[in-house]
Formats: C-alpha cells, structure tokens, sequence
C-alpha cells in the first residue's frame, strides 16, 4: 500500500511539472528574435568577465604542415596563469621539434595572446556588439556540440590579430560561446597568413571556457600550417558572490 501511495505522489508531481517543462522546451524551440539573442551574449560575456578573478590552465600547442595532422613538426606545453588585474603569464613546461617553427609560429602566438589580454587592451577583444556587428543567421536553436544553439554571423569593427570574421553559436538558453569559427583579419606571425580559425567551448563552474582550438593558414615560406590548442586541467577563481 505504501508502494502505491508514493508511485501515486511521484505521479501527481510529474503531471504537476509537466506543463513547466513542456513550456521550457517550447521556448527554446520558437525562434528568438536577434535583438534578444545578442543582448544574451553581451550579458553572458560581462558575466563571465565579472564572475572570474582568475585561472590556471595547461595549454598544449602542436603544429603540422601541408595536409599531414598526424606527425608534429613542433609542439609545446605552456602553463597558462590568467589574472583579471594584470592578464596572461606563460610558462613553458615542455617543447619540442622545429626550433624554427618554435620561434617564428608559437612564441609570435603567446607574446600576441599576453598583449591582447592586457587590462585595457582586452576589453577590444571580447565577443560583444560593442566590437562586433552580429546578425542572426536563425531564430530558430540547432545542435551544437550537444547544446541547443543560435548561430549569430559576426563581423568586426576593426581589424586586428585577435578579431575574427565569422559564425558564433551561443547557447539559446542563456548566450554563453560555445563555438567560433572563421577567418582572423590580420596574421599573428610574418611567416603565416591570415588563419582560419575554430575554436570550441565548454560551461566550467558556469562560464564558457575554451577547450579546444584550431588554426589554419597559408604563406609562401611555410605552405600550408596548422596549429592546434588543448586546454586541460583548469583551475578557476571565483570572484566573491555579492
């Protein structure tokens, strides 16, 4: 009798909830309208820079040239230390391969990395309407990485190494990042062109954090390159709640 009691109160609340989530789905699944879609991202990107004080990060960079990604001709592990009052610091953990491609491809690409997040430099990066032109490519959410998604066509204001021309997926529910992909409008380096770029993002303690990324470019010295990030083992500092 007890059995039957609480299957009966399990049921009751099931059928209570279950106009609230059929609501929920309802919502995400009509199409959104982009003044909303992009006031989503800006909120969601001031509350990450808010939110976080500071992190730790292994970075692992490998680069590959022509259309062989299986054989590295360089790679290197930095540990990455991120402090919202004074930016990015790298230390490198290992380092291997072309020396030339070390000096001319990665260190280019952790020296244009510590500049751009340098407090009031960084603030120009952040992927905001303020530094952006975003349109809605569709109101309406699609999978993304396993998230429901509303992809935004996003061009910069200006061009520079760190602004990217391209497709942005935010999540529909609350406009955090979780994909990036297009062209970069300046190159990093003077042995490699413009890159095109993927980056990929997950939701740790709550805010979007890159896990992945890719780069491709193309140059008369160096042909066709290709490098690639792993970021592993973040340790994340939460900004006191108010």
């Amino acid at each position: 009798m007890m059995h039957c009691r609480q299957f009966g109160l399990m049921r009751t609340l099931a059928l209570a909830c279950l106009p609230v989530w059929l609501c929920a789905a309802a919502q995400l699944a009509q199409p959104q309208d982009a003044s909303s879609v992009i006031r989503g991202v800006d909120a969601a990107v001031k509350a990450r820079i808010d939110g976080i004080l500071g992190y730790t990060v292994n970075e692992h960079y490998a680069v590959y040239r022509g259309k062989d990604e299986s054989h590295p001709v360089a790679e290197m592990t930095v540990r990455t230390v991120y402090r919202r009052d004074s930016g990015k610091s790298y230390t490198i953990l290992s380092e291997s391969g072309s020396e030339f491609i070390r000096n001319h491809v990665l260190r280019p690409l952790l020296d244009n990395e510590k500049h751009i997040n340098l407090p009031g430099v960084r603030e120009a990066s952040w992927f905001t309407s303020a530094n952006y032109q975003m349109q809605l490519v569709s109101g309406t959410p699609q999978q993304v990485d396993g998230r429901q998604c509303l992809a935004l066509a996003i061009t910069p204001r200006r061009k520079a190494t760190n602004m990217i021309a391209g497709t942005l997926w935010a999540d529909a529910a609350d406009g955090s990042i979780v994909r990036l992909e297009g062209s970069a409008t300046q190159s990093v380096s003077i042995f490699t062109g413009p890159a095109q770029v993927m980056r990929q993002y997950v939701k740790m303690s709550g805010f979007a954090m890159a896990t992945q990324a890719r780069a491709v470019s193309d140059s008369f010295l160096l042909g066709r390159t290709t490098v690639t990030i792993d970021y592993r083992e973040y340790q994340i500092e939460l900004a006191p709640a108010h």
